[in-house]
């Protein structure tokens, strides 16, 4: 006897309707916004009902956190980095992923500051689960730590390094949403930025 083939609702094919709801958030959040990306609208770009969509998401701004680190730029692999390769090219590649992330993720981000009792609930959400924007400057700030331990870098002030980095990534994002255009070859301009705090002069 044939089996019956999976439907969206059958929730026969889990991996598959939690990427397509993923995917359909991140297309009306970059699209409209945050605030105007309901569950409802998720669902219906998803192909699938609000019930199937809060089977695998508790609610949209779990469905925000998983856009921003499942479908954006992986930061996550700094922790594989030191020791590895070069710093300078290293934290190129590091600054490459903050700019295409920020790029990514600033369409969305922003709607949150259209109203202080929105940002107020966001954030306590984002701290309830262990998130927040100061995510990836202490992701670089750790990854430098690590080549300083290992001797590959002079000690320096890594908080201060990493906020101008990511500072930078943020500022270059906000003119290009601005602009409505996208970030004009962002290897050449990591390249630049990390050049400008003297990295160069660590290459291994």
């Amino acid at each position: 006897m044939d089996t019956p083939a999976s439907t969206p609702e059958s929730g026969g094919d889990v991996a598959s309707a939690r990427d397509r709801i993923l995917d359909a958030a991140a297309t009306i959040m970059r699209r409209d916004g945050l605030v105007r990306a309901t569950t409802k609208e998720i669902a219906r770009e998803a192909r699938c009902s609000e019930a199937l969509l809060y089977k695998h998401f508790p609610d949209k701004r779990d469905i925000f956190l998983r856009v921003l680190t499942d479908r954006s730029p992986r930061l996550d692999l700094a922790a594989d980095l030191p020791g590895t390769g070069t710093v300078v090219t290293n934290l190129e590649q590091l600054v490459t992923n903050l700019l295409e992330f920020y790029e990514n993720g600033f369409p969305i981000a922003a709607s949150i500051f259209s109203s202080a009792e929105l940002l107020a609930a966001h954030r306590a959400a984002m701290t309830a689960r262990g998130a927040g924007p100061q995510g990836p400057s202490r992701i670089l700030a750790r990854y430098l730590d690590q080549e300083i331990l290992l001797a590959r870098l002079h000690p320096l002030d890594t908080d201060a390094i990493a906020r101008l980095l990511t500072g930078a990534a943020l500022h270059e994002a906000f003119l290009a949403s601005y602009a409505g255009e996208a970030i004009v070859n962002t290897e050449a301009l990591a390249h630049r930025l990390v050049a400008a705090l003297g990295f160069g002069n660590d290459k291994i």
